[in-house]
């Protein structure tokens, strides 16, 4: 039996993200279309002698003694009777609270590990149940490399990915955690009625995305109210489309911001451009794989 198992946690980028009303449970529709990129986290998982025993180290980051990882082992171990004592170390290089669902990778990574670690069998579909419940994006890093998320973010139907473009991703420091930033998107709703964009239909996202993407129409409903509460959003975006990227957007509800090339010599130049100003400057790739899978 192995002793050991180290899995990538690629983050994701939301090359659109448009939220609808908020539903009777509290929280809020959404349309997306999520798509895995080349930054990543790493965990490695360890068996250890004490039986029930689990030590969480993260060198790079401090992070609360209950977080994302922790919660998929104690589901993986309530579903499958496992209690061998583990170590789970984490290499985080993903910034966190960026809206690139680092938690929500690095969750899904554990629970993949562990089911490899311990041969337990349950595969994609076996784990699926549990990653919902840790949190709504935790399901999509299962899946495909790219997909159109929907409902709470629990829906994912997968779609083609590509793997032709490339992008720079820019961190400005800026920490919205997410219930506030739906709290943002819905005060801006009640300040501006009726203001709201054309949006595209939900049916054509997955086409559009084959499409080129200096025609793509799509957009974020967070980037407006979240560049207003926190401006230098705003000014990390305007660095960002100032490099002449084919399409340029905020992730998630914040606070990352990328741009997409359609060559990697404009993404090394615009990363090198970007960097003199940005600490957390990256360049990526968009993946058309998972290592997940």
């Amino acid at each position: 039996m192995i002793d050991s198992v180290t899995v990538s946690a690629p983050c994701k980028i939301n090359l659109h993200l448009r939220v609808l009303g908020r539903r009777s449970d509290g929280f809020h529709d959404i349309e997306s279309v999520f798509q895995l990129v080349s930054v990543a986290d790493r965990l490695s998982v360890s068996i250890v002698p004490d039986r029930g025993s689990c030590e969480f180290v993260c060198p790079a980051m401090e992070l609360p003694a209950v977080n994302t990882v922790t919660k998929a082992l104690a589901l993986f171990r309530a579903l499958t009777g496992v209690d061998t004592g583990v170590r789970m170390e984490l290499d985080k290089r993903v910034p966190s609270g960026a809206g690139l669902g680092g938690g929500s990778s690095d969750a899904a990574a554990a629970l993949v590990a562990l089911d490899r670690l311990f041969g337990t069998g349950l595969g994609r579909d076996g784990l699926l149940p549990l990653a919902c419940k840790i949190g709504s994006d935790v399901p999509f890093f299962l899946s495909d490399p790219a997909a159109v998320v929907l409902g709470r973010g629990e829906r994912v139907l997968p779609i083609p990915a590509r793997d032709d473009l490339f992008g720079v991703l820019v961190w400005p420091d800026a920490h919205c955690p997410t219930p506030a930033a739906y709290g943002l998107v819905d005060a801006w709703r009640e300040r501006f009625p009726g203001t709201d964009r054309d949006w595209p239909a939900v049916g054509d996202l997955g086409r559009l995305y084959r499409g080129d993407p200096g025609t793509w129409p799509f957009g974020n409903s967070f980037t407006a109210p979240v560049a207003e509460a926190f401006p230098i959003v705003g000014e990390a975006l305007r660095d960002v489309r100032g490099t002449n990227p084919a399409f340029a957007e905020m992730s998630g509800s914040g606070s990352a911001v990328f741009g997409i090339y359609e060559d990697e010599t404009s993404a090394d130049s615009a990363r090198i451009c970007l960097s003199a100003r940005w600490k957390t400057c990256l360049k990526f790739l968009l993946l058309a794989s998972s290592p997940m899978r």
